[in-house]
Formats: structure tokens, sequence, C-alpha cells
């Protein structure tokens, strides 16, 4: 039998161990993946840690992948061999529970994520089912698509779902994994784009990524900056800190909103006089089903959104865990298998 090469967790809190396996046959409405590149998320960390309820071992992370399908099981349809597709979050939903029936398949209350329901990408193949996939443009590389399938979806979907317009002052908070890509984004949309982070030194990355105006949050009064601009339609939180959110509240225009996507412990306090004399509101934001990759892809191929990114093969994949997990990568951490 045919064998590949994958990184796969034995255990909760265990170490990542690059080990051989059998390459695996698609069943009916699946499909198998030559993976050639995958992203490394900070939620990998749930996999490696044992945090995600009822997750079995051993189990092969990962979540942002790039491939080609190379065979199909039975009973799938508009999917080739030879195609170019990405898996991100979104690994598949039941179709009968009360939110798929309402649509939102990405809350599914028996929701599949590749790395944690099933095995995921730091493999050279996986096995996925068609309604996880997403097509890849044939412009796009398979490193940049990677990570776009997670933090480029998060912040693309949010923003193209905030209800701000081209020329709205839309501000993104922390200029890292998520934010690099929002400044871009936001941007590219025709947004009035405000950057949010820790220094000066982020200024002039942040003017490079498409930001019209940079405020150091180490120096400056955050919602004073934001309302001398007018005030923000939407501020996307990327940071995980609920205390940098809880700062940018007072900048909020009228009908102003928050969009939170960066995790925090730490709780946002709203202050109820203000939001309700100027109709704020807070919102957090889920990623996005496989149809939202494929148009996060598109519209990155289109306008030029690229993740900045650090490449490392397979066999080093528990140093770039590691990295990324260290928070010293710029920005997304990406296994190269193909």
């Amino acid at each position: 039998m045919t064998k590949m090469k994958a990184v796969e967790v034995r255990e909760a809190g265990g170490p990542l161990q690059l080990v051989e396996r059998d390459v695996p046959e698609p069943g009916p409405g699946h499909v198998r993946i030559k993976v050639q590149a995958c992203g490394i998320c900070h939620s990998d960390s749930m996999t490696k840690e044992g945090h995600w309820p009822g997750i079995q071992y051993p189990r092969v992370p990962g979540h942002e992948i790039a491939g080609v399908i190379d065979a199909i099981g039975s009973e799938v349809e508009e999917w080739k061999v030879g195609q170019r597709v990405g898996v991100g979050w979104h690994g598949g939903h039941c179709g009968h529970c009360e939110h798929c029936r309402r649509g939102d398949f990405v809350l599914c209350q028996r929701a599949l994520v590749p790395g944690i329901s099933y095995d995921g990408g730091y493999a050279d193949y996986m096995v996925a089912p068609v309604q996880a996939l997403a097509r890849i443009p044939d412009d796009l590389s398979d490193v940049d698509a990677a990570p776009l399938l997670c933090a480029g979806i998060t912040t693309f979907n949010a923003l193209r779902n905030s209800g701000a317009r081209a020329g709205d002052v839309v501000a993104i908070l922390g200029i890292g994994g998520l934010g690099h890509l929002g400044v871009q984004f936001a941007n590219k949309m025709g947004f009035h784009t405000v950057a949010i982070a820790r220094g000066k030194d982020k200024a002039p990355l942040a003017k490079q990524l498409g930001a019209h105006h940079y405020i150091d949050s180490s120096t400056e009064n955050v919602a004073e900056a934001l309302t001398a601009l007018g005030g923000a339609k939407v501020i996307l939180a990327t940071a995980t800190s609920g205390k940098a959110m809880n700062a940018t509240l007072g900048g909020l225009g009228l009908n102003g909103k928050l969009i939170m996507v960066g995790v925090s412990e730490e709780p946002v306090e709203v202050p109820i006089t203000q939001f309700i004399m100027g109709r704020h509101s807070v919102q957090g934001w889920p990623s996005g089903t496989s149809s939202d990759s494929e148009d996060t892809l598109g519209f990155s191929a289109r306008s030029g959104v690229k993740p900045m990114i650090e490449e490392f093969p397979l066999a080093r994949a528990a140093e770039a865990y590691d990295r990324m997990m260290s928070g010293a990568a710029r920005f997304r951490v990406v296994l190269k298998t193909g």
C-alpha cells in the first residue's frame, strides 16, 4: 500500500511527530487532496493540547489547506481530479440541525473542523467532504492561498458583512496574523482605512499594507484619534486583548460597530449611555463557509491581497508550530508539502 508522510499528535499535550501512514482513500461524498501547502494557525493548539471537547487521537492538525484533488469518492459531482482546492476551518456540516436549516452552515451544531474532527493538512494527503471545498484561482499560489483560508476569510468576511460602505472610516485594531490582512482588505474595499497598534515602529508597515492613517496606541488616545477622523463606522478587532478593544469604543461614529474576531479572555466593557445615544453595537464574527473561502480567494487574487508568510518544510512542522506560538512569526507560518 502507498505510504505518505504526516505530522500527528498522539495524545493531548504530546509533541508533533513526523510519521509514515497509509495514504487515505476517499469515501462517498469525499475527495482526496494532495496537499501542496498548509498554514499553521494558533487554533491548532486546540488539537495539540486537547482543548477541543471529544477530540480523538492520534490526530493530524491543520485547517489552512491548499492542494489538488487526486482521487474522488462515490457520489461526488462537480469536482474533478486535478482541480486546485482549498479547505479552511469550515470542514463540513450536517445539513439537518436548526442552524443548517436556516442556512447558517458555519454555525452547524455538528460542525466538522479539519485537523480536529478528522485528519488535517499537516500531511502529504488528506481527505475532506465536498462541502468543505473551495476553488483556488490559478493566479494565486498555494502558500499564499493557505492562510487566506482562515485568517483571510475571517477578516474579509467580517468586513464585507459589516455594513460599512466605500469611503467610511474603518479601523483595524492589531497588525498581526489577522490584522495585516484586515488592513489590506479594508483598503481594497474602498474604506478610509485606519490601522491601530502599539509602537511607532509599526507605522511604515501599516502604510505599506494600505492604511491611510496609523494610530500608535502606546502614545495616543485611540478613541480621540478616531473621533478626530470623524468616528469609525467599523472597528475590526483582531488583537487578542479585551483591554485594547475597550480603548477603541469611544472612537465609534454614529451607528458604529465593534466587530470582534480576535479571541480574548478579557471582557469588553460597553459604555451604555454612549451606545444608546450613538446607536453603537458590538458583534462577533466566526469565519465563514467554503463558498465564503472561495470569495476570499477570488477577491485576493483580483485585488493583490497577500499574506506575509514564513515557509517551512513538513519535516520541520514542530519548529514551525513553536515559531507561530511564540508570536515571533511575521505573520503567518506555512508548511510547504508539495
